[in-house]
């Protein structure tokens, strides 16, 4: 999809010529995102209202160029990526938080709000907004709706998704819509809030994000759990859920995570683990002490070869060092990873990771294993070189090997990250064909010509609609 001489200036007429990139060396930082899958784009242009927005996709229905909204380029599936090249729309300028009301419970902002400037904003009022992706440093609220982000506090307070109360949306063809209401119940109409959240950027572009939020938690705990075997970690999850406890956080790391992470920081890390939890609670001071004990009892009833608790803030930043810092210290091992973000249901972890290490030994390759067994999403990394080609035919093998277990466990190919490019060939193996069918149907209804972010999510594969 070209963009012309003709459109290029009437772009720089919507947004202002400072606001316009076109030079190769200026384009690349908008050419890919996480997944570091890379196309460079014709043009990038960053408005500043929905209007302007709005006149930019009546420009590419008229004259047929693609337009992809991008957030902070955090993405891990390519989602941002405009793989057909045409115009990146970046959301940029559209940072401001426009509301926080304490009585209702809410925020307004606009897309281009950074996730933890809002967390800092809503806690000077006593207010949580839990979502809490990996990324909340630097990803965007637009990005977060748009991929329907999770994160670490999902087991208890959820995702992204259970937190939009409503949208200002821009269509493809250019029209203006809001979505969903500032209440906590509403039920007119079809639920286009919930339609437009995790849509990836194919059927609208937000200009405005009302947030329901919830009142901040008044002290945590946090538990740092080794155990000698992987089902005493997996069986422990099991636990506390059944006895009603629902942590605030839930994570596990498997013997390769642990190794990773101990060997490149050296934070005390038990190295003859074969896994470990990292358990917080939250809430009245009392509830969390009670519930803390009782975590800490079924974790050694469980056979946990050693339970460490933190009581202060600094104390449980300080546990929490080795979970964040898996990410980074893969590195370590091979140059590239593909980074799958799987699902089962949690009593189906254990027979998800052991699957996965009998794959890596048949395939001769180093896949780490850490992620949220709280609510079955297991990070699954995929370590290599993708210049050796042999090695990266293997994993990419690896890859279609554990989304068919995930799929017969029940779960689902993504739990946070979203589709994308990277999953898009996979998206029929869940959904089914009628399910893909109709996903498409509304695709065309809201987008006949195809311009707002093409190629994701369908697979590259399928013929898109081209108007006559």
């Amino acid at each position: 999809m070209g963009l012309g001489t003709g459109s290029l200036l009437e772009i720089i007429g919507i947004v202002g010529d400072s606001h316009v990139l076109t030079e190769p060396e200026d384009l690349i930082c908008y050419s890919y995102d996480a997944s570091r899958i890379q196309v460079r784009p014709a043009c990038v242009a960053f408005p500043a209202s929905a209007r302007e927005v709005s006149e930019i996709l009546r420009l590419a229905c008229r004259e047929g160029f693609a337009v992809i909204p991008r957030g902070a380029g955090s993405g891990m599936v390519g989602a941002s990526v405009p793989s057909q090249g045409g115009l990146v729309l970046g959301m940029n300028r559209l940072d401001r938080i426009l509301e926080i009301d304490p009585d209702e419970m809410l925020a307004v902002v606009q897309p281009g709000v950074v996730t933890g400037a809002l967390q800092r904003a809503v806690a000077e009022y006593g207010l949580f907004y839990p979502p809490d992706p990996a990324s909340a440093s630097f990803s965007t609220l637009g990005g977060n709706v748009a991929m329907g982000s999770g994160g670490l506090r999902a087991v208890k307070y959820g995702v992204t998704r259970d937190y939009v109360l409503g949208l200002e949306v821009v269509l493809p063809t250019g029209s203006v819509i809001r979505t969903g209401t500032r209440t906590s119940k509403g039920v007119v109409g079809y639920d286009m809030t919930r339609l437009m959240v995790g849509s990836e950027g194919t059927l609208g572009i937000f200009s405005e994000i009302v947030l329901r939020l919830a009142a901040a938690p008044e002290t945590r705990r946090t538990l740092l759990v080794h155990y000698p075997s992987l089902d005493q970690a997996t069986d422990t999850v099991r636990a506390i859920l059944r006895n009603r406890v629902v942590p605030s956080a839930l994570e596990l790391m498997d013997h390769s995570a642990i190794e990773v992470v101990e060997s490149t920081m050296s934070l005390g890390l038990d190295r003859g683990a074969e896994a470990l939890l990292l358990i917080e609670v939250d809430g009245w001071e009392s509830a969390v002490t009670h519930e803390a004990a009782l975590i800490a009892s079924l974790c050694r009833a469980s056979g946990a070869s050693s339970v460490q608790t933190a009581a202060t803030p600094a104390e449980c930043d300080a546990l929490w060092k080795g979970r964040k810092a898996i990410s980074p210290a893969l590195g370590q091992i091979r140059p590239h990873k593909i980074n799958e973000d799987i699902t089962v249901p949690r009593t189906r972890i254990t027979r998800l990771i052991r699957s996965i290490r009998e794959i890596a030994h048949r395939h001769d390759l180093i896949i780490v294993c850490f992620g949220h067994a709280g609510d079955g999403n297991i990070h699954t990394n995929i370590m290599l070189d993708r210049s050796n080609r042999d090695e990266l035919a293997r994993a990419e093998k690896a890859v279609e090997e554990i989304f068919r277990i995930v799929l017969e466990l029940g779960g689902t190919l993504s739990g946070e990250h979203g589709v994308g490019i990277a999953k898009s060939p996979y998206l029929l193996w869940e959904v089914g064909q009628d399910g893909f069918d109709a996903m498409w149907r509304i695709k065309q209804a809201l987008d006949p010509r195809n311009i707002l972010n093409p190629g994701k999510m369908f697979s590259p594969s399928r013929a898109f609609f081209s108007p006559a």
